[in-house]
């Protein structure tokens, strides 16, 4: 055999036993007359001591071995002299005396060693990947994601979900992304899409009585990356019949309860926040707000309006906003610090920067325009105290409140105000229709698929014409979980009245016609019978990157692509043969 237990499992139990154990040569040191071996497999590490006074083969063979080897040794296991012992190690009490070596197999020398990951640029580690996986951190990546991918299927089947599978070939269908094309060589010049979601088939699961759904499923998507998305990634996706808004997320809530606890020990707060999309935007500049820090982003207009600043008055009368934050502990900051401030701020999207420090009064070149009395009450309204600065934007709405969500997060990072822990919060009451200016024309902020809220619905479905502002003024019933400032989670109650839907496609400027052609399977469902229902998808792999503390999804994915969407490891994407192209009637003409 090649071992009697796992590296990592032997403790002072086993002291006096002789066992065979198998694994890689982590480390390697050569002390005179003995000679020592970290042996490593994935339960974990336990140091090896080979000396000729036990075998004089085995202590020989031994100085041959290098990085990486693959190794069986069997051996005496032994108390480790007094000093010697490595309490930051499970197996750290204990060695093992060799008798015998044997050799599996050799490695190469390393491009980079295992145990300096910050020595390597990511690229490399992509190019070797299977080197990069052996080490101990990236190996706990992965045994968290089983974990919280076993305890989710426990609490859904707890609960009463079938986890059911979805056609990876399917229909292109407009979801938001690019879809990745498949060519049909039996059907030539058709082609299938890769599922960017599996949106309705799972809407089209509660048509066919399932009730309640979920698939932990790979969706993919033709989008520029980032250090959060991948081209292809995996959806904890769930539907449910007969469900309001309050009853999917009394699910999540549990489920997410279950995996922290059960994976990481974890208690989380539950019921969680919620707040309106209205309010998250106003007090924080985004819809996945970051809430383990404050400084809360606060409506200045009012205080404004009694000074003579004119950058103020000037966006007010335009219909713009002006709002302030609170940069804690910032008064310190040189001009030229100040000036870089600024041009962060612009590189947002910002005109300018407005600022006032504390400081034993207030400093800035635009504190003549305002009374010490409208000072002090600004100063009140952000929090702000001896030593902060205040920071202030006026601009339309949106650049304002994205510049000082973005501000926010960068000053929270930079003084270190970010709290440990996670943080959950629902994001609800979210517009239903969004204006896409290149098109001239709303679209579904979520999907066409979205219901509008109760109160909402009859407005759609009574006025033969709604005007602009009507239209935005709608709300869904569609709701975003958020952990630490990041989105893990969305979902919706969905439209399951033929009549509504089919207005929503009237509002969208969507024909009947096209309409049929993209969606006509789950229309024709919806004409069946169709139950109230929704759901949500999350995000496993951002999920796990936030619950092991990573930067990247691409920590917690065996085999990612790089921001390019390329596969270091295996060279995907890659040319094909001509034989290939032609079986498909397919004949390339690339543009340059």
């Amino acid at each position: 055999m090649y071992r009697d237990k796992n590296c990592g499992e032997i403790s002072e139990s086993d002291i006096g036993g002789i066992l065979t154990l198998s694994g890689w040569v982590f480390r390697w040191r050569d002390h005179g007359g003995l000679v020592f071996i970290d042996l490593r497999d994935r339960s974990g590490i336990l140091q090896i001591v080979f000396s000729p006074d036990v075998s004089a083969e085995a202590h020989r063979l031994a100085h041959s071995l290098r990085s990486e080897y693959v190794v069986r040794v069997r051996g005496e296991v032994r108390k480790r002299p007094e000093g010697t012992e490595n309490p930051d190690i499970p197996t750290g009490m204990v060695e093992v005396y060799a008798d015998k070596l044997e050799i599996l197999s050799k490695a190469d020398p390393l491009p980079f060693m295992i145990d300096e990951p910050k020595e390597v640029s990511e690229a490399l580690r992509l190019k070797y990947r299977y080197l990069d996986l052996r080490r101990q951190e990236m190996l706990e990546n992965l045994i968290i994601r089983h974990r919280v991918t076993k305890n989710i299927r426990d609490y859904l089947d707890r609960e009463g979900f079938l986890e059911i599978e979805t056609p990876m070939l399917t229909k292109s269908t407009p979801e938001g992304a690019r879809d990745y094309l498949v060519p049909s060589r039996i059907n030539p010049g058709h082609f299938y899409a890769l599922p960017q979601s599996p949106q309705l088939f799972k809407q089209i699961l509660m048509c066919s009585g399932v009730e309640r759904y979920f698939q932990i499923v790979k969706c993919f998507r033709d989008e520029d990356l980032r250090a959060d998305r991948q081209p292809e990634f995996t959806q904890v996706d769930m539907e449910m019949s007969f469900v309001e808004v309050d009853d999917v997320i009394g699910v999540v809530e549990g489920m997410l309860s279950y995996v922290f606890k059960e994976t990481l020990g974890v208690e989380i707060e539950s019921p969680m926040e919620r707040l309106t999309y209205h309010d998250a935007m106003e007090r924080f500049g985004t819809d996945k707000p970051d809430l383990r820090f404050d400084l809360e982003i606060k409506e200045m207009e009012d205080l404004a309006r009694q000074g003579s600043f004119k950058v103020f008055l000037n966006a007010l009368d335009s219909g713009g906003r002006v709002k302030g934050l609170c940069g804690k502990g910032l008064a310190g900051l040189s001009r030229k610090e100040i000036d870089l401030l600024t041009e962060e701020a612009q590189s947002y999207g910002a005109k300018g920067l407005a600022w006032i420090k504390i400081k034993d009064g207030f400093e800035s070149p635009i504190t003549k325009f305002f009374p010490e009395g409208v000072l002090r009450e600004m100063a009140d309204r952000l929090g702000a105290e001896q030593g902060d600065m205040m920071l202030f934007v006026a601009d339309d709405e949106e650049t304002t409140l994205s510049v000082l969500g973005r501000l926010r997060l960068s000053i929270a990072k930079r003084q270190n105000l970010i709290r440990n822990g996670f943080r959950f919060c629902w994001v609800v009451d979210y517009p239903l229709l969004e204006w896409d200016e290149d098109e001239g024309r709303f679209q579904a902020m979520h999907h066409p698929f979205t219901s509008p809220t109760d109160e909402d619905i009859e407005r759609m479905l009574n006025e033969d014409t709604i005007d602009h502002e009507g239209l935005s003024s709608l709300r869904a019933k569609a709701y975003d979980i958020v952990l630490n400032g990041y989105e893990i989670g969305g979902g919706s109650i969905r439209i399951h009245r033929p009549e509504l839907q089919k207005k929503m496609f009237e509002l969208l400027r969507i024909s009947p016609e096209e309409a049929q052609m993209k969606f006509g399977f789950l229309l024709d469902a919806l004409r069946f019978g169709a139950p109230p229902h929704g759901g949500i998808a999350l995000g496993l792999d951002r999920l796990v990157m936030l619950m092991v503390g990573a930067e990247s999804i691409r920590d917690v994915i065996a085999f990612p692509k790089t921001q390019k969407a390329v596969c270091l490891l295996s060279g995907a994407p890659s040319p094909v043969e001509e034989k290939q192209l032609r079986e498909l009637h397919i004949k390339l003409d690339i543009i340059q």
